[in-house]
Parts: C-alpha cells; sequence; structure tokens
C-alpha cells in the first residue's frame, strides 16, 4: 500500500516539495505519494487530523503554520524545541514534531565548501528563521555565531535562549552594529528584507577574504542582500534554494530511513530559477 505524505501550507500553489519529494521517491525506490494540501487560517489541526486518519505516514509544514505545529506535536525533538517551530510531522502512536530547517542549512553550506568547524558566522535577523538554525550551527562546531538584529534585545534574547548548548563559548549577540566585531566567513540573511528588495543596514568590513554571503530567500535572482554583501567584499553568494532541498532531504530520511542524492534535484530547480549576477 502506498504511504501517504504531504506539505501543508496558506498559500501552497507554489510549493516545490511535491516535485522534490517525488524526485526522492523515484531516486530510492520509495513507494509513496507526497501531495500539497492548502488548510484554512483557522482550520490547520482539523487539517491534519483528518490527513492523519486518512493514512498520512507524515508531513511537511509550511507558512503560517509553523508555530502551531509546534503546539500541536506530542513530542517534540530539541532542536525542534528549541526552535519554537515545527516544520516536520511524523505520524505513529504519536505525533512526532521536528525541525529540519537548520540542518538543511548546514547541508548546504557544506555542499557548497564551507568549512563550519572553527568558522565565524554571522546570522541576521532573530525571528524563527534565525531560531530554527542556531542549535544546528553550533553543533556543526563554528567558532564564533554572532546574532545580529535591529532589535539588539531581541537578538540577546536568543543568545541567552542557547546559552545552555553554547559549550564553547561561540555566541554572541546584539543590534547591526555591533557585527562589525570581527569579519566572518559566513554571512546568513535569516530576515524577511529580500522579500521587499530591502538589505539590512549593515557597518562594512564583514566580510573575512573568501566568504560566503548566503539569503535564505530563493527565486529572486540578486536581492538587494546579495548586491550589497558583493559591494562590501563577499567572495561568493548563495541563496536559499540549497537549503530547501536539503531540508526536504532530512524530513525524507527521518520518513523513510534512507537518505536521497540531493544534487541533481537541486541542479533541476536551479535551472528555472534567475541567476545570482
Amino acid at each position: 500500500m502506498t504511504d501517504r505524505y504531504a506539505v501543508i501550507g496558506n498559500p501552497i500553489a507554489h510549493s516545490k516539495s511535491p516535485a522534490i519529494h517525488a524526485a526522492f521517491a523515484a531516486q530510492t525506490a520509495q513507494d509513496l505519494s507526497y501531495e500539497a494540501l492548502l488548510a484554512p487560517l483557522d482550520g490547520f489541526a482539523a487539517a491534519v487530523a483528518a490527513f492523519r486518519t486518512g493514512g498520512g505516514r507524515g508531513m511537511n509544514i509550511t507558512v503560517p503554520f509553523k508555530e502551531e505545529a509546534w503546539r500541536l506535536a506530542d513530542r517534540l525533538t530539541e532542536r525542534a524545541r528549541l526552535a519554537g517551530a515545527v516544520n516536520t510531522f511524523v505520524f505513529g502512536d504519536d505525533v512526532l514534531g521536528d525541525n529540519t530547517d537548520g540542518a538543511g542549512l548546514v547541508g548546504d553550506l557544506e555542499t557548497l565548501g564551507c568549512r563550519l568547524p572553527g568558522a565565524r558566522v554571522l546570522l541576521l535577523g532573530a525571528g524563527g528563521a534565525a531560531r530554527g538554525v542556531i542549535l544546528p550551527l553550533l553543533d556543526a562546531g563554528v567558532a564564533r555565531l554572532f546574532i545580529a538584529n535591529r532589535t539588539a534585545d531581541k537578538a540577546r534574547a536568543l543568545q541567552a535562549q542557547f546559552a545552555s548548548h553554547d559549550v564553547r563559548g561561540a555566541l554572541g549577540a546584539g543590534g547591526w552594529a555591533d557585527a562589525a566585531d570581527a569579519p566572518y566567513d559566513v554571512v546568513v540573511n535569516a530576515t524577511s528584507a529580500s522579500l521587499s528588495d530591502e538589505a539590512p543596514p549593515l557597518p562594512a568590513g564583514l566580510y573575512a577574504p573568501g566568504s560566503l554571503a548566503y539569503d535564505m530567500v530563493y527565486g529572486r535572482g540578486l536581492t538587494a542582500y546579495l548586491k550589497q554583501a558583493r559591494d562590501q567584499g563577499a567572495a561568493r553568494l548563495a541563496d536559499g534554494l540549497g537549503m530547501l532541498v536539503e531540508q526536504a532531504a532530512e524530513a525524507f530520511t527521518r520518513w523513510r530511513g534512507v537518505r536521497p542524492d540531493t544534487a541533481a534535484v537541486r541542479a533541476t530547480l536551479r535551472a528555472a530559477l534567475p541567476p545570482l549576477a
């Protein structure tokens, strides 16, 4: 019997997840179906319950339901608990909530050739997107992880929240100007500024030789942030397409027990998007 999976959100028609998981299933010879479900803004829990009752084995969750999914889960992985958001459900005797976004970012950075152990990383933003990647970056062994945000107190609150996991004393936090603390090997834009074609007002001198500027937004070509990073000395630019594919692979692996090869899927999706130049 074919196992059923889905991605749920509102809106959802634009989602690339069905194509990604169909490719993973074909590659790994897994008998599954994967669909996109549009849930009413006030009907998320009911939609999840109906899918699970109908035999669903797992779900991905996208905006605006990740925090509601966190509250709905019976159990949480540690990375989901700290993120305050869930993007993956595993249905069994109960509902396990996981967050694969941070693993997706780390996986993409490694694919891009970033050596994270010992790296100096600047994380822009202190919202849900930033919160979901802090623990995986710390676990990857970065030497420095500075959280910069327009509201410095919000960044410092995140630093305090993750302090017990900061075994190497890597975490720092503050406002945009405080980010000038040191040059960075990787700068990750986890703000929503690129969605409105804006860039955070960052100080000069952030980018170390050979550095990577990474924007979690994808499909918009050279965003305002990536243009700014290029002008300020970033050696390489990347968007969040690879993170999308890698977080999907992490969820697929949790569900099916086999890890797909992401390279071909990434290349297919990349060919359909505007270039980063």
